[in-house]
């Protein structure tokens, strides 16, 4: 369930990657699952988690969020895990919503409601 939960999450973010990044990608960005470092399929894996529990206990209600809301806690689901799996994280890893580039909003957003549509 775990790779599934992982897959979701990182299909969402090459997706989304693809659909909002401006110009060409870095390669970190859209390498497939299966080359994608093991923290990292681990922390994708444990915030689709998190958002598939959000949802179960709100029992649904998370639709009537904004796409806003939803990003915001991909965001900072993401954020904790990369403070559990990197100890001394450069600034941009763990930037605020505010700070977020437009892209990464958009994608989190997007990240939020392929969970939803799984759940």
């Amino acid at each position: 369930m775990q790779v599934d939960h992982g897959r979701i999450f990182r299909d969402a973010w090459i997706s989304g990657v693809k659909k909002y990044f401006p110009g060409e990608p870095k390669p970190g960005y859209i390498t497939p699952w299966e080359e994608t470092p093991e923290w990292e399929r681990q922390a994708a894996a444990a915030v689709c988690a998190q958002v598939a529990d959000f949802i179960k206990v709100s029992k649904g209600h998370t639709a009537k969020l904004t796409r806003e809301q939803k990003g915001r806690f991909v965001a900072l689901c993401w954020i904790a895990q990369i403070y559990k799996h990197i100890d001394d994280p450069k600034p941009n890893y763990v930037a605020d919503w505010a700070d977020l580039p437009d892209w990464q909003k958009e994608t989190d957003s997007d990240i939020f409601e392929a969970i939803e549509r799984e759940a």
